[in-house]
């Protein structure tokens, strides 16, 4: 692949618009290889642009530019700019087919579309597409927790089979942009540091990262940082934004009186038609302004917060015509008609990053000078109004308030503002221009004060990239206070969702059967399936369903992925006990449908269930083409086409439909589960397949694909012959009659499958086939050939290919039926040593990527139909 691309003609077909000099400068560093750490422009310039500098880049210059892209958003964002950008730029490939053809040729597999996106919600919600092909160019689109977690080998909602997955491919071959990083200094921190460690290590993809920020925290900033230039002040859209009319005004009022004087000021546009923003930080205020521009002859009014569940935020996003005003042509659904005359958009601070919105005017209360100017860069964001912006804040300092470092910053804020430069009629200028001609010293205090960031070290990495230890263990804490570090003036939060499985499998015969933590392994809890809130407002929505269904059983899982099982009255005593610090904080409560406490995408104690309420929502998970992902079905409803099994679970109850009783009449039911093939990002999925494979053909399949993987990377010749030499024995030790029964093989050995469209019929007492390669491997021939130091990796590359052997087999899984006792030790034993050593040798981030080759090839090997070449 040789040849430059015109940048400016392909920028501007995929967006529109032409390139504006930040955005040719910048593309210009990316193709010379040269690693920006910051990038500071002001809100409303476009940053996520630099999605599509990056991709063009790419297909320029692969060997300099990262194959992935991982967009990493502030928690709070609902509705994030990037994806939709993604999603834009996928669709508009095929109007530049020089660069669509490039993009290509990047892939390991044949495909119409070769960018692959994982996007934060949505239809491309946290699929698995994005790692399917490790040589396909993707954009992975997540939250601080989301991507932060898993790069740190801890992703929330995984299980220990993922893991090393998923910290490989964001950590290896990546650019990671971290947008709004003023937002979260500790995980500014903490990639940093992830940095430094990985090149200390001479991981060979080390990943690289960028800052975005369009208020950085230093009142210096880095020569080495990139921001406009007189060039990009002087471009006339640029100008336009920068200067774009924004008279701002202060309204000094009671405390208690905010929500009600937001609402007189907002109501003060009812007759212009315009579209009015609120901002709040309370969720009280928010849903009180609302309750009243309602109450004002039913004004058009939408609200948004950072409560509401993932379902709900899609829907708005995409079809509610009142959000819709407040977007530009380009990002409205095409299926949506935007309201007509005025309305009003009301939300927290959910709404004021990550969101390409525009309002004609303003209303706010006070908050932080970052946030501030988050606010005010969403109203006449391009330039083309005349905006009035309202804030409302409390005549003097809250005394109880005196020691609280938020508070003080909000008072600075205001102090600050007051300097911005005043018209005769007492209005302020408060332009993107005059808010970054503040004096910095004014500016800099005023910021939401940053959280205490705790350090890193190698004995941290190393006790989380152990990945096969799933119990707690010493020295290896939760890694949410790395994330954010710890900010002593917020309180903590709680996830809440709805399954049936909670219902359904209850009692302490099923749940020994089918462990709750091995469920979510197989289907895991989703973005959209979850609501974020307060932990003490959690645990009081709890209280209040508990008064109902105090027996109800509830699922608990910690952020380290434990389940416990309590019911909903064990829950509320034990947080009576004890501060939800101490409980709740950071889980996830998984309720049964049955218990209610849903009302419009929201938690609500007091709500009963309703059918018409939709509660367990796990199955409304849709591709780009509206096909469903994944599907729970009974065993009295077809099979859904074009999908796995992935697990079936059996439920016995007597004739009546009670429990079964000891020498009754038993019902059974088989209730299973399925997803697509590129929905399932565990290796729950491998069980079972579409169809049946032999082993063979499945080794030359999988052999085949890591040929095509790594010549596409351009890997090294000791790895690449490692990774294809693996990917060619690693079911070696399928080939066992326990493992072959497990599938319902029942020609073996005359017949020996790989996979099986047969339900699992036991549970192979635990027996790991990939524990039996071993034994199987060093006989080949091939292997035998190989110098010490392939074969070492080759080994770990087999024995680590569902997850295990980082560092250990469990000892009940460390047995080969057919195989001598004795050997079963040494290599159980071996296994711990030998993941020491290549991670010495290649770095933690380094291994797993190796690793997750292996697993690819396994994967595209899996999906092959038995009769396809």
């Amino acid at each position: 692949m040789t040849g430059w691309l015109a940048f400016s003609e392909v920028f501007k077909v995929l967006t529109d618009h032409s390139p504006t000099p930040w955005q040719k400068a910048l593309y210009n560093e990316f193709i010379c290889g040269r690693e920006r750490r910051s990038c500071n422009l002001p809100t409303g310039l476009g940053k996520t642009s630099v999605i599509h500098i990056w991709l063009i880049a790419l297909a320029t210059v692969p060997t300099r530019v990262p194959r992935r892209l991982v967009y990493v958003v502030n928690r709070r964002t609902v509705v994030d700019q990037a994806t939709r950008e993604a999603e834009m730029l996928r669709e508009r490939l095929c109007r530049a087919p020089v660069l669509e053809r490039r993009l290509k040729d990047l892939c390991a597999l044949v495909t119409d579309t070769p960018l692959a996106i994982s996007t934060l919600r949505g239809q491309f919600a946290d699929n698995g597409e994005w790692h399917s092909d490790p040589s396909r160019p993707a954009i992975v689109i997540g939250t601080v927790d989301m991507i932060g977690s898993r790069l740190l080998f801890s992703g929330y909602g995984r299980g220990f089979r993922a893991r090393p997955l998923h910290a490989a491919f964001l950590g290896q071959d990546v650019l990671l942009i971290h947008d709004e990083a003023h937002l979260e200094p500790a995980f500014q921190r903490l990639v940093e540091a992830l940095s430094a460690e990985q090149k200390r290590q001479r991981e060979h993809r080390a990943f690289q990262f960028m800052e975005l920020t369009a208020t950085s925290r230093s009142d210096n900033v880095s020569a080495s940082a990139f921001s406009l230039t007189a060039a990009d002040r002087s471009h006339p859209e640029v100008r336009k934004r920068l200067e774009a009319r924004k008279w701002l005004t202060f309204r000094s009022v009671d405390e208690k009186e905010i929500s009600g004087e937001s609402t007189k000021l907002a109501l003060k546009h009812k007759d212009s038609g315009a579209a009015v923003l609120v901002y709040l930080r309370k969720v009280e205020d928010v849903d009180a302004v609302r309750a009243r521009l309602k109450k004002d002859n039913n004004q058009k009014v939408q609200a948004l917060t950072g409560t509401l569940r993932g379902l709900e935020r899609d829907r708005l996003a995409k079809k509610d015509p009142i959000f819709a005003r407040f977007l530009p042509d380009s990002n409205r659904s095409e299926n949506v008609t935007p309201e007509s005359g005025t309305v009003y958009f009301v939300c927290t601070s959910a709404g004021e990053v990550g969101v390409n919105i525009s309002a004609d005017h303003l209303v706010c209360d006070l908050t932080p000078f970052d946030s501030m100017v988050q606010r005010f860069g969403r109203v006449n964001r391009f330039g083309d109004g005349d905006a009035r912006i309202d804030v409302v804040h409390e005549g003097s300092p809250n005394r109880k308030k005196e020691n609280d470092p938020y508070d003080a910053s909000r008072w600075k804020t205001l102090n600050a503002l007051e300097g911005l430069r005043k018209r005769e009629d007492g209005r302020r200028d408060a332009s993107l221009r005059a808010l970054g001609e503040l004096p910095a010293r004014d500016t800099q205090d005023a910021f939401t004060p940053a959280p205490a960031i705790l350090e890193t070290s190698d004995i941290l990495f190393d006790a989380w990239s152990l990945t096969s230890v799933r119990a707690e263990l010493p020295g290896r804490p939760p890694v949410a206070d790395w994330l954010h570090g710890v900010r002593e003036w917020e309180p903590p939060e709680t996830y809440v969702a709805w399954r049936r499985e909670v219902a359904e499998i209850a009692g302490d015969f099923l749940l020994d059967r089918y462990p709750a933590q091995d469920l979510l392994d197989d289907y895991p809890l989703k973005p959209h399936e979850l609501l974020r809130d307060r932990t003490d407002r959690v645990l009081k929505h709890l209280k209040l369903i508990a008064n109902r269904a105090g027996d109800g059983p509830a699922w608990i899982v910690a952020p380290g992925g434990s389940v416990r099982v309590a019911t909903l009255a064990d829950i509320a005593k034990e947080n009576e006990r004890r501060t939800p610090e101490a409980g709740l904080a950071n889980c996830t409560v998984i309720l049964p449908p049955c218990v209610g406490g849903l009302a419009g995408g929201m938690l609500q104690g007091d709500r009963e269930h309703d059918a018409d309420d939709e509660y367990d929502v796990a199955d409304e998970w849709y591709d780009e083409k509206d096909r469903r992902r994944r599907r729970r079905t009974w065993d009295d409803e077809e099979a859904p086409a074009g999908m796995r099994l992935v697990r079936e679970i059996v439920l016995e109850s007597s004739a009546d439909g009670g429990d079964a009783q000891e020498d009754e009449v038993l019902e059974r039911r088989a209730w299973r589960w399925y997803v697509t093939a590129n929905a399932d990002d565990s290796d729950a999925a491998t069980w079972y397949s579409s169809g049946k494979q032999c082993l063979q053909k499945h080794l030359l399949l999988a052999e085949r694909a890591a040929r095509m993987i790594v010549s596409r990377l351009g890997l090294r010749k000791t790895e690449a012959t490692a990774i294809v030499l693996a990917a060619k024995l690693h079911d070696l030790g399928k080939c066992r009659r326990l493992w072959q029964a497990g599938i319902g093989n029942d020609r073996y050995p005359q017949v020996v499958l790989s996979k099986s469209d047969n339900v699992r019929m036991a549970v192979n007492h635990h027996y790991r086939h990939e524990f039996g390669s071993l034994s199987d491997i060093v006989k080949d021939e091939d292997f035998q050939a190989q110098p010490p130091e392939v074969q070492d990796l080759v080994l770990h590359l087999v024995a680590a290919h569902h997850g295990r052997a980082r560092p250990h087999f469990p000892a009940e899984e460390a047995y080969d039926p057919e195989r001598p006792g004795h050997s079963w030790a040494e290599l159980a034993g071996e296994a711990p040593r030998r993941f020491a050593r290549m991670q010495r040798k290649y770095g933690r981030w380094g291994l797993a990527y190796l690793e997750s080759l292996v697993r690819a090839a396994d994967a595209i090997a899996s999906q092959q139909k038995e009769n396809e070449k």
